[in-house]
């Protein structure tokens, strides 16, 4: 990452991030005094088997990648060319069809890992051959099925939501995780291109960071034109409820989902995972759509402006949750990845394992209360099972 790109991220850490900047930057690395040393490193390069925690769910998990190109719109980053996003699609599936894929392709995890200052300590092999559970080619399980879309955070890949996606689709639903170009410090593209992140170059202050959003905003609304509308782009379009549509985000995915849900009313539900709203709520609120806040620990109320400003303007079905001992980070898969290669998070101890269960059981819940109509006693408050978690009202 140049100075300036490390300039731009560190900022908008500030902006959305009331903890000390170590801990967000250093996440998936976690204790560096460890990750430094030589011996550390010759440990992970041996440790190559990493596993994603198995989806929860009855059915198998089918995936697809899209690459969609919106021509009525200029890149606002690379200031030429149409918008470009890349979506993979994961789905309901029958058992035992398909094949396995990799988690990243190897450009795509040499620069992740330069950008979080783990390209001496992780092997790219490591990364790359991370196991998750979805298969290519899989056949579709018949039915429909509501469609969530996930929005990741800024300057990481699409595939660090992976953990949550395959949950969510083994257990009835759809799910779209989109990568907006030049958004991410490395994105592979149709035609050997692996597209960095621009964006982190050009955006600044609280004016950028809301541009981003609304960018983003614009961008689901055109996956949803393409994935809904007479000619669909997916050739399993059939599988999605046209009816059904909610969206979740982290970090400025978060912030992002309640722009998108303020521009199209097709979103009838959100979920914003630790992102300061850098595009506000608007003052008449989301038409009384549900909408769950669900952050780290700092999060709670007092530790972010935005989210203390904006709470009041939700005006639907509304939780604010916290985990215990969590960090920015913890609604990825980057806890889990961490702990396996023995590089947890000391400014966020929640084990990677646990932080996967309660983000899917929490946001799972939601979804399946608001798009499935089925009431999830687990959302009303405290669970004796769950002691992590922390429920406010401010």
């Amino acid at each position: 990452m140049t100075n300036r790109r490390t300039v731009a991220s560190v900022t908008l850490l500030a902006l959305l991030l009331p903890i000390p900047l170590v801990t967000a930057g250093t996440s998936f690395a976690a204790d560096t005094s460890v990750a430094a040393g030589p011996a550390a490193a010759d440990t992970v390069s041996r440790r190559t088997a990493v596993e994603l925690p198995r989806p929860t769910g009855r059915f198998a998990v089918g995936r697809e990648d899209l690459h969609l190109v919106d021509h009525s719109r200029t890149d606002p980053w690379a200031g030429s060319g149409p918008r470009e996003l890349m979506v993979t699609m994961r789905y309901p599936a029958r058992h035992d069809t398909g094949r396995t894929t990799r988690y990243l392709t190897s450009e795509e995890a040499r620069l992740l890992l330069v950008d979080r200052g783990l390209d001496q300590v992780i092997p790219v092999e490591t990364l790359t051959g991370t196991r998750s559970h979805a298969r290519t080619g899989a056949r579709p399980a018949a039915g429909r099925y509501p469609l969530v879309v996930l929005s990741p955070g800024f300057t990481v890949h699409r595939a660090t939501l992976t953990a949550l996606a395959e949950d969510l689709a083994s257990r009835g639903y759809v799910v779209a995780a989109v990568d907006h170009a030049y958004e991410s410090v490395g994105t592979a593209f149709p035609g050997g291109r692996v597209l960095q992140c621009l964006a982190c170059e050009k955006v600044q202050g609280e004016e950028g960071y809301r541009t981003v959003g609304e960018t983003r905003a614009r961008d689901v609304s055109f996956l949803l034109d393409r994935l809904t509308g007479r000619d669909p782009v997916w050739r399993h379009a059939g599988l999605i409820d046209k009816g059904r549509i909610a969206m979740a985000g982290h970090s400025i995915g978060g912030s992002s989902t309640a722009a998108a849900m303020a521009a199209d009313h097709r979103i009838r539900a959100g979920v914003n995972m630790d992102g300061g709203f850098s595009t506000p709520v608007p003052a008449a609120g989301l038409g009384g759509r549900p909408f769950m806040l669900l952050g780290a620990q700092q999060r709670r109320p007092g530790g972010n402006a935005s989210w203390d400003r904006d709470w009041p303007l939700l005006d639907g079905w509304k939780r604010w949750i916290t985990f215990a001992d969590s960090g920015h980070f913890t609604f990825t898969d980057f806890p889990a990845i961490g702990e396996q290669l023995g590089l947890p998070d000391g400014e966020a101890p929640l084990p990677g394992a646990r932080s996967v269960e309660l983000t899917r059981r929490y946001v799972a819940a939601f979804f399946d209360q608001h798009l499935g109509g089925r009431p999830q006693p687990v959302l009303d408050g405290p669970s004796p099972d769950a002691p992590e978690v922390g429920f406010h009202t401010p």
